[in-house]
C-alpha cells in the first residue's frame, strides 16, 4: 500500500474547529512566551489576513492610548521658543548661542507671553507661571530658570533625584490625584525616572542591594499583575518565593469582579512575606481596592509591620476619588507612578517613584546588623561622610549609576519639565474635564465591546478603571454550555488557540490573560487603543471565533449521541444546532484506492469497508469501547476481504467454461480450414 493510501485511511475528525496555521504543540511552546512577545506573533498572523482580505487589523494588545494631552505639549514646545530666545540673547553666533541667564527672567516671560498672546500653550503657560509663584510661593526667576534652563538641557540634573520645583509641583499631583486630595502627614520624596519599568528595576535593585529583600525570600504578588513582575521575581539574582494572592472573587453567576476575598489578602499576615507588589488598579483587570480590602491591608500592616509594599498606581486616574495605598499606609509603601497612560506619553519615558519621608525602609536599614552596616558604609562611603543616614530613595538614584557614576544620575531635565507641565495640567484643570474626558472615552469603548458580544454590561462597580477588560472565555463557556464543553475545550485546544483564531481568522490582536497571571483561558483586552468602533467588531470577531468551537463540539456531538436539539449561541440567543455532519472540515472521505487495471481488488475492498466501518463507529472511548471499536473495525475489514475473494472465485468458475468452449471451436476451424 503506498503512502497516500495509508494517509487517506485516517478518519477525518468530525469534532474540531478549522485548522489553523499554528499547530497545537507550536502553540504550547509559545504559551511560555511573555504576552508581549506572544503578541508580536498574533500580529504577525493578522498582517498576513490583510494581505488576503479587505479587513484591517485591531490590535488591541498594547495598552498604549491613542489620546495625547495636547496643552501641557503647547506650552512646552512654547517654553522651548522662548527659551531659545533667553540663550541668543546671552550671545548669538547663528549656530551657537549662550545659556540663559537668571536675572529678570521671569519678567522676560511675562513680556513674551504678552507678545504671544494668541500662540497655542499661551495661557497655560501663564497658569504654569501663576502656580509657582502665587501658589508655591516660589521665587519668580528661580522657578522660571530652572524650566528654561532645563528645557534647553545644558546641564546636568542638579539634585541628582529631581529638579527642587519640579519635585513639588509633581507631589501636589500625586497628592491629588493618588491621595484623592487628602494626602497623609508629611511629605513623600520623589525619585523622578525613566517610566515606571525603570522604577521596578530600581526598587528591586535597592531592596536586595540594602538587605531588606535577599535572594530566596518569600514575596507576595497580587494577581493576575504586570507580567514583568512575575518575570522579575523568577530572576537568578532574586529567585524569589512567590505568594499568589489572587483577585478570585467571582459573583453568584460565576463571572468574576476581580477583587481579593478577604482569605487572599489574609495571606499577608505571614511574617515571612518580606515584600506585597500590587498594580492597583490592577493589570489587567483594571479594578482597584475597595474600601473592605483596603482597611484589610491597612490592619494587616498593623500586625506585620516590616512588610514592604510597592503599589504600581498607573491606572489611578481613571478611578473616581482614587485612593492609592501611599495614603493609607505611607510608612511601608513604595509608590511607582507613570504618566505614559494618562497623558498618552509612552514615548517620552516619564515616571516617578515616591517614598514618605519618614519610612519603615530607612529604619530597617540603620537596624541591620554590624556586619551589613559596615558593607553598605563601603559601598555608599564615597557619596557622603555620614552613609548610614543616607535614605532609602538616595541610594535607589545612587544604585541607577551603580554608585561610582552617582554624579551622573537623574531622568533628563527636558524630560522633567514636560512632566511638570503634564502635572499642572491637572493642578490648572479645577474642573478635572481632561480625567473626566478619558474616563469617557475608555467606557465608551467598553460598551461598544459589549455590544459586539451580544451580552449585558457587568454590575456597576466604582472601583473599575475599565483601561483594559480582562474576559474569562471558560467561564462563559460553563455558563452557556455546560461542563462538557469546557472539557472538550481543554481536551482538544491550548489556552491560547483562542487567540491565535482571532488572528488568523480576523485580524484581532488581543492578548494572553493566562500570561498576566490571570486564568489560563483569559483575554486581555486594552480599551485605550483604538476608535470606539472597532470595539464592535472586535467583540463581534470574538463571537464569531466562539461559534466555531460550539459548533464543531455540536457536531462532534450528534455524530456521536444524536442530534441534541436547541442550544443558545454567544451573544445571540437560542439558535437551531448546525446541520448533521461527519466532516468538520473541506477534506472529504478518501476514495477507495483500485487495483491496477481500474478493478477494485481485496486491498480496495478492505480499505473501503474499513472507511465505512470506521466512519460508523463512535468516537473511541476509553478501555473497553476503545477495544471493542478497535475489534470491529477488523471483523468488518477481514470480513469484506472474505467476501470479495469469494466473488473473485465465483466469477472466474463461471467464466471458465465458456473460454473453454471458445478455444475448441476455434481450433477446429483452423483445422478444417
Amino acid at each position: 500500500m503506498t503512502a497516500h493510501a495509508k494517509s487517506s485511511l485516517k478518519p477525518v475528525r468530525t469534532d474540531l474547529a478549522s485548522a489553523l496555521k499554528t499547530t497545537r504543540s507550536r502553540q504550547k511552546e509559545m504559551e511560555q512566551l511573555s504576552p508581549f512577545e506572544l503578541k508580536d506573533f498574533l500580529i504577525n498572523l493578522a498582517r498576513d489576513r490583510q494581505k488576503t482580505s479587505t479587513a484591517i487589523m485591531l490590535n488591541a494588545g498594547r495598552g498604549n492610548p491613542n489620546w495625547i494631552a495636547t496643552e501641557p505639549r503647547e506650552a512646552f514646545f512654547l517654553l522651548g521658543h522662548f527659551a531659545m530666545g533667553e540663550a541668543r540673547r546671552v550671545y548669538d553666533h547663528d549656530i551657537m548661542a549662550g545659556m540663559p541667564e537668571k536675572p529678570g527672567i521671569a519678567q522676560r516671560l511675562r513680556d513674551f507671553l504678552l507678545e504671544n498672546k494668541n500662540a497655542p500653550g499661551a495661557d497655560f503657560l501663564g497658569g504654569v507661571y501663576q502656580y509657582g509663584v502665587k501658589k508655591k510661593g516660589f521665587d519668580p526667576d528661580s522657578w522660571i530658570h530652572e524650566l528654561v534652563d532645563s528645557i534647553i538641557g545644558d546641564n546636568y540634573p542638579v539634585p541628582d533625584r529631581m529638579l527642587v520645583h519640579a519635585e513639588q509641583v509633581v507631589h501636589d499631583y500625586l497628592m491629588k490625584e493618588m491621595c484623592d486630595g487628602r494626602p497623609p502627614k508629611g511629605k513623600f520624596d520623589l525619585f523622578a525616572v525613566e517610566g515606571g519599568t525603570a522604577a521596578m528595576c530600581y526598587i528591586f535593585d535597592t531592596l536586595q542591594q540594602n538587605g531588606l529583600l535577599k535572594k530566596g525570600d518569600k514575596i507576595a504578588l497580587f494577581l493576575p499583575t504586570f507580567t514583568p513582575y512575575i518575570e522579575i521575581s523568577h530572576l537568578e539574582r532574586f529567585q524569589f518565593d512567590i505568594v499568589a494572592i489572587n483577585a478570585s472573587s467571582v459573583r453568584a453567576d460565576g463571572t468574576h469582579d476581580w477583587h481579593y476575598p478577604a482569605e487572599e489578602i489574609a495571606k499577608l499576615a505571614d511574617p515571612k512575606i518580606k515584600l506585597a507588589v500590587t498594580v492597583n488598579p490592577s493589570n489587567p483587570p483594571s479594578v482597584a481596592f475597595n474600601p473592605l480590602e483596603m482597611s484589610q491591608i491597612v490592619n494587616i500592616i498593623k500586625k506585620n509591620p516590616d512588610l514592604i509594599l510597592v503599589t504600581d498606581d498607573v491606572y489611578g486616574t481613571f478611578v473616581p476619588n482614587f485612593r492609592s495605598l501611599m495614603a493609607e499606609v505611607p510608612a511601608n509603601t513604595i509608590c511607582v507612578y507613570s504618566f505614559s497612560k494618562n497623558f498618552g506619553c509612552t514615548g517620552w519615558r516619564l515616571g516617578v517613584i515616591a517614598i514618605h519621608e519618614d519610612n519603615r525602609m530607612d529604619q530597617r536599614i540603620a537596624n541591620l546588623p554590624g556586619k551589613e552596616r559596615k558593607r553598605l558604609h563601603q559601598r555608599y562611603g564615597a557619596l557622603t561622610l555620614e552613609p548610614e543616614k543616607l535614605k532609602l530613595i538616595d541610594r535607589m538614584v545612587a544604585d541607577s549609576r551603580d554608585v561610582a557614576l552617582n554624579h551622573t544620575a537623574g531622568l533628563s531635565l527636558p524630560q522633567q519639565v514636560q512632566m511638570v507641565m503634564f502635572a499642572l495640567s491637572h493642578l490648572l484643570d479645577l474642573k478635572d474635564s481632561y480625567k473626566h474626558l478619558t474616563m469617557k472615552i475608555v467606557q465608551d469603548r467598553r460598551d461598544a465591546l459589549w455590544r459586539g458580544l451580544g451580552i449585558p454590561l457587568p454590575p456597576e462597580d466604582k472601583q473599575r478603571a475599565w483601561y483594559y477588560v480582562e474576559l474569562d472565555f471558560m467561564v462563559w463557556a460553563r455558563n452557556s454550555y455546560g461542563d462538557k464543553f469546557c472539557d472538550y475545550m481543554r481536551k482538544n485546544y491550548e489556552p491560547v488557540d483562542f487567540l491565535f483564531r482571532l488572528a488568523e481568522k480576523s485580524g484581532v490582536v488581543l492578548m494572553d490573560g493566562g500570561g498576566f497571571g490571570g486564568p489560563p483561558w483569559s483575554i486581555r483586552v486594552s480599551l485605550a487603543n483604538l476608535n470606539e468602533a472597532d470595539y464592535a467588531s472586535i467583540g463581534q470577531a470574538m463571537v464569531e471565533a466562539a461559534k466555531e468551537y460550539v459548533a464543531a463540539w455540536q457536531a462532534g456531538e450528534k455524530v456521536h449521541s444524536g442530534p441534541r436539539g436547541v442550544v443558545p449561541q454567544l451573544g445571540v440567543g437560542a439558535q437551531p444546532a448546525p446541520a448533521d455532519r461527519k466532516v468538520a472540515s473541506n477534506i472529504a472521505a478518501p476514495e477507495p484506492v483500485a487495483a491496477a487495471g481500474g478493478k477494485k481488488g481485496k486491498k480496495a475492498a478492505r480499505a473501503e469497508q474499513v472507511w465505512a466501518a470506521e466512519a460508523a463507529t463512535p468516537a473511541p472511548a476509553e478501555g473497553a469501547a476503545r477495544k471493542a471499536a478497535k475489534k470491529a473495525v477488523k471483523k468488518a475489514a477481514k470480513k469484506a476481504a472474505k467476501e470479495a475473494s469469494e466473488t473473485a472465485v465465483k466469477k472466474a468458475s463461471k467464466k471458465a467454461p465458456k473460454t473453454a468452449a471458445k478455444k475448441a471451436a476455434k481450433k477446429a476451424s483452423k483445422k478444417a480450414t
